[in-house]
């Protein structure tokens, strides 16, 4: 059984630095694509970052130069480095694997996903 579990989320002030942590078990993330996305309350599930199993990262425009995704594969681990955090960061962030290949910005693309972690940035 796959599990994804976020960790690392919390309340911050606009300006403040987060460090999300996602660990899987179940299953090795060497070949697999691991993503970011958040949701906001009202609104549908956005990509965030994602890199893949070659060590390719895309980030959202809005995240762009703020975030940093990276992975751990002897950890099977993978995080979201967060700075310069503004009030619109604020959603649950989920880590999602995905084991195919396709877009990597695709909700659909990814097989496995956390239950999330709250992130709430204050104004």
């Amino acid at each position: 059984q796959v599990q994804l579990v976020e960790s690392g989320g919390g309340l911050v002030q606009a300006g403040g630095s987060l460090r999300l942590s996602c660990a899987v078990s179940g299953r090795t993330i060497s070949s697999c694509t691991m993503g970011w996305f958040r949701q906001a309350p009202g609104k549908e599930r956005e990509f965030v970052a994602a890199v893949t199993w070659n060590g390719n990262t895309y980030h959202a425009g809005s995240v762009k130069g703020r975030f940093t995704i990276s992975r751990d594969n002897a950890k099977n681990m993978v995080y979201l480095q967060m700075t310069s955090l503004r009030p619109e960061d604020t959603a649950v962030y989920y880590c999602a694997a995905a084991t195919g290949a396709g877009s990597v910005v695709v909700v659909g693309l990814y097989d496995y996903w956390g239950q999330g972690t709250q992130v709430t940035v204050s104004s």
